[in-house]
C-alpha cells in the first residue's frame, strides 16, 4: 500500500503522545475485540470492561460479526463490479481487509483508507507498503472536505465514477451535535449514481439499559464517546438511497454465506444504492 506520510516529527515522546496512549482509542479496542496484537493495556482494560458488562466473548464476537458483514458486502460490490471503495474510520489492519477482499475480485480495485487515529497510519506504513492501489490517509470524518482534499485521495478515487463509501462501525462515534446525517450526506451528495453506502452501527435496540450505561461510560474516557442509535435513526442514513436486500438487519442476516453465521443484538447493517 502507498501511504501518505505526514510531515514526520523529530521527537519521539511527541510522537508517542500523538498515540494517545494515555486513554483507550476505538481503533485499537476493536483490534483487540478481533484478537490484535496493535494495542495497548489502556485499551484491554477499557474493552474488557464492556466484555465483563455484556458478558464473556460477547464483544468478540459481536466485532466478527461486524468484520464478516464487511468482508461480505465488499466481495458483492467488487462483484457487482465496483472497484473503488473508501474505508471511512477504517481502523487497524487485519486480517480480510477492504483492499484483500476487492481485488481478489479485482486486482485492479483501489481503496483509500482514512482513519483519525495516528496509529493506523503508522502501522499503514509498516504493514501495507507493497500495494500501490492502496493508500492510507489520516483524516477525520467530522471534515469530509479534508478528506475529498487530502493530497493523493483524488489521484486514487475518482468521484466521477461509481464508489462505496464504507461507514462500517464508525458512526455511533459521532455525537448528534457533530451533525453525523450531515456528515454521510456530503459524502452521499459526491457520490456518482452507480455507487453504494455501506454502514453498520451500534443500537439501542437490543442491548439492555445498564450495558448501555457502561458503553457510554468506558468510551466517554476514550479518544470517542459512543452514541448508539435506533433502528429508525440508523435508517435515516439511508435516505435518497435504496436498500440493498435483506434490507436494513443486522449484522449477521446480511447475506451469510455459510449459514452459520452469529446474530446478536447489539447493532444494524445495510447497503443502499444510490441511483440517481
Amino acid at each position: 500500500m502507498t501511504v501518505q506520510r505526514p510531515s514526520e516529527p523529530d521527537d519521539r515522546n511527541a510522537v508517542l503522545a500523538d498515540l494517545w496512549m494515555d486513554r483507550p482509542s476505538p481503533a485499537r479496542m476493536y483490534d483487540y475485540f478481533l484478537g490484535g496484537k496493535d494495542n495497548f493495556q489502556v485499551d484491554r482494560d477499557a474493552a474488557d470492561q464492556l466484555d465483563k458488562a455484556a458478558g464473556p466473548g460477547t464483544t468478540s464476537t459481536v466485532a466478527w460479526e461486524n468484520r464478516h458483514f464487511l468482508q461480505r458486502a465488499v466481495a458483492c460490490l467488487a462483484e457487482a463490479g465496483i472497484d473503488q471503495f473508501v474505508d471511512i474510520g477504517a481502523g487497524l489492519p487485519t486480517q480480510g481487509n477492504v483492499h484483500e477482499i476487492a481485488q481478489r475480485v479485482n486486482p485492479a480495485a483501489r481503496v483509500a483508507y482514512v482513519d483519525n487515529d495516528p496509529i493506523v497510519l503508522t502501522h499503514g506504513r509498516a504493514l501495507l507498503a507493497d500495494d500501490k492501489t492502496t493508500q492510507v490517509f489520516t483524516a477525520d470524518m467530522r471534515e469530509p472536505q479534508a478528506i475529498f482534499t487530502a493530497p493523493g485521495l483524488t489521484g486514487l478515487i475518482d468521484f466521477s465514477r461509481p464508489v462505496a463509501m464504507l461507514f462500517v462501525a464508525v458512526l455511533h462515534f459521532v455525537r448528534d451535535e457533530e451533525d453525523p446525517y450531515g456528515i454521510v450526506g456530503t459524502f452521499h451528495d459526491a457520490m456518482a449514481p452507480g455507487s453504494y453506502l455501506v454502514l453498520s452501527h451500534v443500537t439501542t435496540d437490543g442491548p439492555s439499559g445498564d450495558l448501555l450505561a457502561r458503553n457510554e461510560d468506558v468510551y466517554k474516557r476514550s479518544t470517542a464517546s459512543s452514541r448508539p442509535r435506533s433502528r429508525d435513526e440508523i435508517a435515516r442514513f439511508f435516505n435518497g438511497l435504496d436498500l440493498l436486500e435483506p434490507g436494513l438487519v443486522r449484522p449477521g442476516e446480511w447475506r451469510p454465506g455459510s449459514g452459520q453465521e452469529t446474530v446478536t443484538h447489539f447493532m444494524y447493517a445495510g447497503v443502499g444504492a444510490k441511483t440517481a
